[in-house]
């Protein structure tokens, strides 16, 4: 796993809000901590959803309550695999201001689609989000043949990676990147799950590129993997088309909890 302690290769410049309301409304899409498919097991691809936003300093616990318990509302959807929405654990990235995430998961890129475009979740959005955030960035991609249940259960610390390529970069160095990590998880002690993909909204990724999520029993078992050095060198073989690294860590809080994460 690319470590985000790799100074200076993995720093990210500031990033910068959207000024227009109407296209952001069809860029959003967020989530909620209930799902409805925690028993259900994937065989073929999942399309994964994450959305990180900053909240305003001036936000008070009533916005931001109404912020949470609005979009884990949603969870409620029929598209909607899972959801889970609350405050950032640990944000490894000093560049990027990021206060909240969002992660969630579909069957299909037009579940997706169906999903940001719904009444409900446009209302949210223009309701709670928007007065109360100046800067997000969101991506999607596929993971393929994901292990295990496509819901995360509650107490699972989440590690999201995203991964800016240096202009120029090959399609094939890019898969090279993909599988490298995938390898790399793979490797790693008290993970439960990974998912790995290539971003298929640009438009809204501020420039990240490749997409990773680790799931972790809990806070201590992402603790411990950070605790041990990697004695892998296989990611210095793809250190020269990296550009820079943005790290958060989330522990998916409880239905009863959800609001109260703040």
């Amino acid at each position: 796993m690319l470590c985000a302690t790799t100074r200076p290769l993995f720093t990210t410049p500031t990033t910068h809000f959207a000024t227009t309301r109407r296209p952001l409304l069809r860029r959003i899409s967020l989530s909620t901590t209930t799902t409805r498919a925690t028993m259900s097991t994937t065989t073929n691809s999942t399309i994964e959803h994450i959305v990180l936003f900053n909240v305003k300093p001036t936000a008070d616990t009533t916005q931001l309550s109404a912020m949470l318990t609005g979009l884990n509302s949603l969870t409620t959807l029929p598209m909607v695999l899972h959801l889970t929405a609350g405050k950032i654990h640990r944000n490894r990235s000093s560049s990027l201001s990021f206060t909240h995430i969002l992660h969630s998961r579909y069957r299909t890129k037009q579940d997706l689609a169906d999903y940001s475009a719904h009444p409900d979740h446009l209302s949210v959005v223009r309701t709670s989000v928007l007065p109360i955030c100046d800067d997000l960035l969101a991506v999607d991609w596929v993971a393929e043949n994901l292990d295990g249940p496509t819901g995360v259960k509650p107490g699972s610390a989440i590690r999201v990676q995203l991964i800016k390529l240096k202009e120029g970069v090959e399609e094939e160095k890019k898969g090279e990147v993909v599988e490298m990590i995938g390898r790399l998880k793979g490797r790693i002690s008290g993970i439960e799950q990974s998912s790995v993909g290539v971003n298929f909204s640009p438009a809204r990724a501020k420039g990240f590129e490749v997409c990773s999520i680790g799931v972790f029993g809990g806070v201590s078992d992402l603790d411990s993997h950070d605790a041990d050095s990697d004695p892998s060198n296989e990611k210095h073989k793809v250190r020269d088309s990296v550009d820079s690294l943005a790290i958060v860590d989330y522990v998916v809080p409880s239905p009863s909890s959800q609001s109260a994460s703040l």
